[in-house]
């Protein structure tokens, strides 16, 4: 199996990190993996994706045509990757930041209010991880387990009494996807 996953938004929203922990996490699980940041000169507030690819064999190029998970964090990034997910696909939506819907019959369209649910659990920075949490629950690309001992690798750390707060975040998002 192999997951082929952009994630897009504003820099700052946690773009580069949520990919950091699913790449660690796919090497904590010993699958073959590809990481590949791209992101504006602006280091808050300007455009930032990153394109990560997860497999059961080794990973030949980190480039992504048509993803088969686009996670989206603002407007921008929503126009430029909703049409580019591939057929049956997952297009994972932060509805706290854009407010269209996608018209798309052929994917699967899961909408997060990350934002607000992040600051209903009292830390906004977990917007990201609660999003991370609902397409691990829709994909099994990795454990949650994993990820949490990614978090120790991501996190200075300074920040790792936020892996708590985290952890239920990424609990927060998997529900969402039972529902």
């Amino acid at each position: 199996m192999q997951h082929e996953i952009i994630i897009a938004g504003f820099g700052g929203q946690g773009v580069m990190s949520m990919g950091q922990l699913i790449a660690y996490s796919g090497m904590l699980e010993e699958k073959g993996v590809s990481w590949l940041p791209s992101y504006g000169p602006e280091q808050r507030g300007g455009t930032a994706n990153v394109s990560v690819i997860i497999s059961d064999e080794e990973v030949g190029s980190p480039v992504i045509s048509h993803p088969t998970t686009a996670i989206v964090l603002n407007k921008p990034s929503f126009d430029k990757f909703e049409p580019l997910v591939a057929p049956g696909g997952v297009l994972i939506v932060n509805t706290s930041l854009i407010d269209q819907k996608s018209s798309r019959k052929d994917i699967t369209i899961i909408e997060v209010d990350a934002s607000e649910l992040a600051t209903e659990m009292g830390e906004p920075k977990i917007a990201n991880t609660i999003i991370l949490g609902a397409f691990l629950a829709k994909s099994q690309a990795v454990s949650p387990d994993s990820v949490i001992e990614s978090l120790k690798k991501v996190l200075p750390e300074r920040r790792h009494n936020l892996i708590p707060i985290n952890k239920q975040a990424l609990e927060k998002g998997a529900e969402l996807v039972a529902m």
